[in-house]
C-alpha cells in the first residue's frame, strides 16, 4: 500500500477520491489549497469543508497556503488576457502550475509517494513505465481536456480514482455510504474566483477595466453600435449587441489595442483552422505533420484535424471542417482515440 496525499476541495469528488483510497488500505493525507486573495473575497472556504471532511475519515489535514502563487500566476494572468482582448481558461492554467505543480511539490514534502485528485480522468502505464492520460469513462463529466500540460514526470506521480466509474450517480452513493458530510453538496460549476460566475463584475470591480466606450464595427467597415468595454464580449457571441441588423451578427473579433469589436454574419464566425502557441506534448513530442482529432473549447465535440508542428512550440490545424467560434485565450487539446496526445494555447484563427 502506498502513501497518497488527496486534493481535497471539500467537495463530493475529492472526498469520495480520500474516502475510496483510505478504504483500500493506503495511508491517506489530505490536502486543502488555501487560494484566498483580495480578489476572492467573499467566496465560501474550502478549507472548512475539506477539514470536517478529513476529521470524519480520522486522517491528516494540511492547508498548504498558496494565495500568492495563484494570484500572480492565474488571477493576474487572466486579468491580463481580458485586457489584450482573449478569453482565457484559468483551470488549465491552475492545473498546470498549482495543482500539479506546487500542490504536488507540497505533497511529496509530507512524505507522500503520489497525489490524487477528484478529476474525471484516466491514466495508463505502459510496461516500459510509458504514462497515457486518457478520457474518462464518464465522458460528461471527463475533464482530460484541462490536463493536457501534464508531463511524463507528473503523470507518474498522480492517480484519478473516479477516472473508472461511469456516473455521478455512482459517486453520490458512495459519498453516502461513506456518510460524508458533504454528500448533498451541490457540484461547483463556476470558476473558483469568480463569485457567481459574473466574470465581468470581477473584472471591472478587481482589475480597473472599466467601461472604455470604443465602437462596434461591421466586417464591412461600417460601425454599426457601441461597446462598453472589449472584455465584455468572446468570439462568436450573439446575445446583447444591441445591433438592429438584415440578419444575426456574431461577434468574429476583438481588437483590445484599437478598443474595437468586430461582428459579422454566421458565415464569418467559422475558421478553417488555426494557430496555437505554447504546445506541450504529454509524450514525444511531434515534430512532423500528423492526422488526429482536436477540442477547441471544453464543451466541444472533437473534430478530425491535421496537425503541422511549427518552431518555437507552436503549431497550425487545419480542420476537417470548418469550426464556429474559434477563440484565442482558449485550450486547443489533441487527441487519438481516447487519449489526451496534448496541446496548446490558441492565438488566432485562420480562414
Amino acid at each position: 500500500m502506498s502513501t497518497i496525499a488527496v486534493a481535497m476541495s471539500g467537495g463530493v469528488d475529492s472526498s469520495v477520491t480520500a474516502a475510496l483510497l483510505k478504504q483500500q488500505g493506503h495511508t491517506v493525507i489530505g490536502i486543502t489549497m488555501s487560494l484566498f486573495t483580495p480578489h476572492s473575497s467573499g467566496i465560501g472556504s474550502a478549507v472548512h469543508d475539506a477539514a470536517v471532511v478529513a476529521r470524519h475519515l480520522a486522517i491528516p489535514h494540511h492547508v498548504a497556503d498558496f494565495a500568492p502563487d495563484f494570484d500572480r500566476l492565474i488571477i493576474s494572468d487572466f486579468i491580463d488576457e481580458y485586457r489584450a482582448g482573449h478569453t482565457p481558461n484559468p483551470c488549465v492554467r491552475c492545473n498546470r502550475y498549482i495543482k500539479f505543480g506546487l500542490l504536488l511539490e507540497k505533497a511529496r514534502e509530507l512524505g507522500a509517494e503520489l497525489l490524487a485528485t477528484g478529476h474525471y480522468a484516466r491514466k495508463t502505464v505502459d510496461p516500459d513505465g510509458t504514462c497515457h492520460l486518457r478520457v474518462a469513462r464518464n465522458c460528461r463529466k471527463d475533464q482530460s481536456y484541462f490536463l493536457y500540460t501534464l508531463t511524463q514526470q507528473q503523470l507518474r506521480q498522480v492517480i484519478f480514482p473516479l477516472g473508472t466509474i461511469e456516473n455521478k450517480d455512482e459517486v453520490r452513493r458512495l459519498a453516502r455510504e461513506f456518510a460524508l458530510p458533504v454528500a448533498e453538496k451541490s457540484d461547483s460549476q463556476e470558476v473558483c474566483f469568480i463569485p457567481n460566475d459574473d466574470y465581468v463584475s470581477f473584472l471591472e470591480g478587481n482589475a480597473a477595466l472599466g467601461a472604455a466606450d470604443g465602437d462596434i464595427i461591421h466586417l464591412n467597415g461600417r460601425i454599426v453600435g457601441r461597446h462598453h468595454g472589449t472584455h465584455r464580449y468572446t468570439i462568436g457571441q450573439r446575445k446583447g449587441l444591441g445591433i438592429a441588423w438584415s440578419e444575426p451578427l456574431y461577434v468574429t473579433g476583438i481588437d483590445a489595442k484599437r478598443n474595437i469589436v468586430l461582428v459579422g454574419e454566421q458565415q464569418h464566425v467559422y475558421a478553417a483552422g488555426l494557430q496555437a502557441e505554447d504546445v506541450t506534448w504529454i509524450g514525444t513530442p511531434a515534430t512532423e505533420e500528423f492526422v488526429s482529432t482536436c477540442k477547441i473549447r471544453y464543451r466541444h465535440q472533437p473534430v478530425g484535424c491535421r496537425v503541422r508542428p511549427l518552431a518555437g512550440g507552436a503549431c497550425n490545424v487545419l480542420f476537417d471542417q470548418p469550426q464556429k467560434a474559434v477563440t484565442p485565450g482558449q485550450a486547443l487539446v489533441f487527441y487519438r482515440g481516447d487519449e489526451v496526445l496534448g496541446g496548446g494555447r490558441i492565438v488566432r484563427s485562420m480562414t
